[in-house]
């Protein structure tokens, strides 16, 4: 019988040691990746739950490794991330716009080789379903942020007066790799990039908005997880998962458009089955 595996990852600030003194101050993270945990405990998946200080780069590989070895073809994890989105130079020369994606952890950013390598320690057949409520936006203009924030809180699609993003801003995203560049160009450098990492799992990714936009946080919720959570509607929700994004895009502003991004092995039954079926 398949088994299901959930990590839930959610910071509401990072160590400013390690970010030129930006803390990165949210509030509704650490409640996403307990409101993701909830959802998949419902459907019986065994749950991890990872939050601010212990969201270290190390603390979420190593999770995400287990996972690798404990599930098998047939098998499905699921894996949640709120917290800051940022963009690192990279120096695999594999990005159309020459910066790799990162998740903000606790201790550094995690970079997307290193998630795409995780990805590919998974056995062909495993299933594998990402939500990141995150900015990917290092480069965005914040015109388009001020300009949406009317419209945004007007329509009450986020849940607080003063909408805060959840990006790593551009003047620190510079000073954390200048000050790690070491670091950063030594993680690409072990890496495989995303487009040389073997995939035999399939892994359907669902963000929060695209590469060029911000996403925001909420008070009580994040609002990519708020209208994940509107349409999952305590688990009434039944449709593919190319439909479900569809759902929650379509409650969405039009600054912030949720992406469908699947990858590695395909597997058409697997994305035309409900989210969360283990």
């Amino acid at each position: 019988m398949p088994q299901g595996i959930s990590i839930h990852i959610g910071l509401n600030e990072v160590d400013p040691d390690h970010y030129g003194g930006w803390s990165g101050k949210l509030n509704a993270c650490e409640a996403d990746a307990g409101d993701m945990a909830r959802i998949a405990a419902e459907r019986d998946f065994e749950t991890t739950t990872i939050l601010t200080p212990d969201a270290t780069a190390d603390a979420v590989t190593s999770a995400i490794g287990d996972a690798a070895g404990k599930v098998a073809d047939g098998d499905i994890l699921f894996c949640t991330y709120s917290g800051h989105g940022g963009q690192v130079p990279d120096t695999n020369n594999q990005e159309d716009d020459q910066l790799d994606e990162t998740w903000v952890l606790f201790d550094r950013q995690l970079v997307d080789d290193e998630l795409f390598e995780l990805w590919s320690k998974f056995p062909v057949g495993a299933r594998i379903l990402v939500f990141s409520d995150s900015c990917h936006s290092g480069s965005v203009n914040r015109d388009i942020f001020d300009v949406a924030v009317p419209h945004v809180v007007g329509a009450n699609m986020v849940d607080t007066q003063e909408p805060r993003t959840k990006d790593l801003p551009k003047k620190v995203a510079k000073e954390t790799y200048a000050q790690n560049k070491d670091l950063y160009d030594g993680i690409q450098e072990r890496c495989h990039s995303s487009d040389d990492a073997e995939i035999g799992a399939t892994v359907l990714l669902i963000s929060g908005c695209q590469d060029n936009q911000l996403s925001l946080d909420g008070d009580r919720n994040g609002l990519f997880t708020q209208q994940v959570l509107a349409v999952w509607d305590d688990g009434q929700w039944t449709g593919s998962h190319p439909t479900f994004h569809k759902a929650v895009a379509a409650k969405m502003p039009p600054t912030q458009s949720p992406n469908y991004n699947p990858v590695g092995a395909a597997n058409a039954p697997f994305e035309h089955q409900t989210p969360l079926t283990i």
